[in-house]
């Protein structure tokens, strides 16, 4: 099977962020009252900066952001394992971890929403993937342990980490190419991050 080319592999990711904005869009329809028409005002660039910046940071109840996070994860780990399938072979195409790090950008950008990849149980390959938070090291832990899901509310997010598990492909990269293959179960983390209203902070 041939290696995606460079264009193929945009259009994977971007397909990729438009699913997640359009489940995200679709989840954020039914989880908001329809409004009342109001006269249009003109729009002055302060209003305008900052109906963006009110977009950016949409916050939503932690049921809203549970289930929402929940939708974000099995996109993201969808479209992660698609990619690994059909398109990355060896080294003939960008990792597709990394490309996946360009959707989670783009959906920062649209939703106000963070994703990031922590190590677990095997060496990281960036140093932006060490566990940094006390949330994420926890996290890391208790996947170790047994965990597949780890929740916590802080600093105006609702945080989920969930468990990944690494197989194939994965493990010849993060293990070493020469290394015997271990019994002992791999993983590495997803961790989302939902901005949250501050009334549902506390339940």
């Amino acid at each position: 099977m041939k290696s995606i080319s460079p264009f193929r592999l945009r259009v994977t990711v971007c397909t990729a962020v438009v699913a997640c904005a359009g489940g995200i869009l679709i989840a954020r329809a039914a989880d908001e009252p329809v409004k009342d028409s109001v006269p249009a005002i003109a729009a002055t660039p302060d209003a305008a900066a900052s109906e963006a910046q009110d977009r950016v940071t949409a916050r939503v109840p932690i049921a809203v952001a549970r289930d929402r996070a929940k939708l974000m994860h099995d996109i993201y780990t969808t479209t992660l394992d698609v990619m690994h399938d059909r398109y990355f072979h060896a080294d003939r195409a960008v990792v597709p971890a990394r490309a996946m790090e360009d959707v989670f950008s783009a959906m920062e950008d649209q939703t106000g929403s963070k994703a990031n990849w922590i190590s677990v149980n095997l060496k990281a390959m960036s140093i932006n993937h060490e566990p940094q938070t006390d949330f994420e090291k926890r996290a890391a832990r208790e996947i170790v342990a047994g965990e597949t899901e780890i929740e916590v509310i802080e600093e105006g997010f609702y945080r989920r980490a969930s468990a990944i598990p690494m197989t194939g492909g994965c493990l010849s990269c993060h293990a070493g190419f020469f290394n015997q293959p271990s019994k002992v179960p791999k993983y590495t983390g997803l961790v989302i991050s939902i901005p949250i209203v501050a009334e549902s902070a506390d339940k």
